[in-house]
This record gives structure tokens, sequence and C-alpha cells, in this order.
């Protein structure tokens, strides 16, 4: 059975640019209100988003806040409360990214993915699922979006990919706390944004060719994926791959 996903509110964390931003936009388009929090985005990618949000006639709102601190989750939450005074969609997908070998990680990279990639989506789940279980009747869905380390070591990013992985567990365990009133599931995305370190065209269009669907997507082929697992009432615990195949390379 399909949900019908209009007039509901939805939290989108790192939702001021890329993927973030893709997914509170196909939620706006469906006609949801969205809360969209941000922490490093520019004033003026906070003001275009939220100006294309209102533009499908919903409302919207932004939060910053930095969830490498255990205060920023309830910072969000707290925005919502008072800008929605409920909660029917929650997205996960605020994520740093370090860069590096496994041995030349250092302690405080390795904090702060944890801190932003796993505690603040463990702390927000909480949060959240304390808000949709007082809604009439108790219902919502969670969105956790994760990563390649999910499928296997990524050793140019190891602690991204540890934090990742234990995303989608924090993923399955909540699907079966959160149960039935609360769907918990994961997207997993492949080669669908350039990363911001210049990389070529010719780079990414070989990327792609490697995959075997020999191209690579885009922002909103995530944001469909997120759109598909919140209508769908018998879905939970489940990832969803929208990496071109990827996974299977």
């Amino acid at each position: 059975m399909q949900q019908d996903l209009t007039d509901q509110v939805a939290l989108v964390t790192g939702a001021a640019h890329r993927v973030g931003r893709a997914i509170a936009l196909e939620l706006a388009r469906q006609g949801v209100h969205v809360m969209i929090h941000y922490h490093n985005s520019s004033a003026e990618q906070v003001r275009d988003t939220l100006h294309e949000l209102k533009s499908f006639g919903v409302d919207a709102f932004d939060v910053r806040a930095d969830l490498s601190n255990p205060d920023g989750a309830q910072d969000v939450m707290t925005a919502v409360q008072r800008a929605f005074g409920r909660l029917n969609i929650l997205v996960n997908s605020a994520s740093v990214f370090p860069q590096g070998s496994f041995l030349e990680a250092t302690l405080a990279e390795w904090e702060q993915t944890m801190a932003v990639n796993l505690r603040a989506p463990f702390l927000l789940t909480q949060m959240a699922a304390r808000l949709m279980l007082a809604n009439t009747p108790p219902s919502g869905v969670i969105v956790n979006i994760v990563d390649q380390g999910v499928d296997g070591p990524w050793l140019k990013r190891p602690i991204h990919g540890i934090s990742k992985a234990a995303l989608w567990s924090l993923t399955q365990n909540s699907a079966l706390a959160l149960a039935p009133h609360i769907r918990v599931n994961a997207v997993l995305p492949g080669p669908v944004m350039k990363t911001n370190d210049g990389m070529s065209d010719a780079v990414w269009q070989a990327m792609g060719q490697a995959l075997p669907l020999q191209t690579t997507g885009d922002g909103a082929d995530v944001a469909r994926a997120v759109i598909y697992l919140a209508r769908e009432t018998f879905v939970t615990g489940a990832l969803l791959h929208v990496n071109g195949g990827e996974h299977l390379a």
C-alpha cells in the first residue's frame, strides 16, 4: 500500500546542498513541509534552497546546528517542534567524509565522523520516534543515507566506511525496535555527484563506464528512492542500492 505524503512534515539533515538538497526538494514536490538542517553551507545556499522549497507551495524552515556536538541533535529537533509541532519523516543525510589510509587516520577524524555519521542519527532517531509515536495514529518513516562501506572495506575512506556500516546496523536495529508504527530503511547511493576535490569530467565519466549500467546518476535518483521508501508501507529494515550496480562490480 502506498501512503499519501501530502501535508506531512519532514526533517532532512545536511539539506542545503548536494544529495540532501535533492531529497528535500523532491519531498516538497510531493507536498511535504520541510525543515532543512545545515551546518557549513553558505547563507546563499540556504536562502536559495528555502526559496525553491516554498515554490512548491509548502512550508519550509531552516536550522543551523553542529551535529558533531551532542546538543546539536536536540537543537534540530527543538526547531522542528517549534515550527511544526509534529514530524512524519526523518532523513539522516548529513555526513563528513575524511579521506586517507587507515594508518593515516587520526583520533580527531574518528571522533568527528562517528559523531556526525552515527551518533547524531541515533539521537535524532530516538527523538523523532517520540514525536512520531505522538501522531494520530502513531506513525512515521526514517530513511538513513549510507554508503559503500556497507558493502565492504573502503580503503580510501576507512573511517567514513566504518561509520556508514554502523549506520546500516542502526537502521536494522531501529527498524525492529520501532515496528510496527515506525518504518526505518536505508538508501546507498553510488556515483551521483562529483566529489568536492576538483574531480575532472573525464574521471567522472570513467567512473560511470566502470559500472554495470555504464553511467553515473544524480541526486534526483537518490531522492526518488527516498520517496519510494516513504510511501511504501510494507517495507522496513531494507537497504536500497542506487548505484548503477556498483555493488556487483
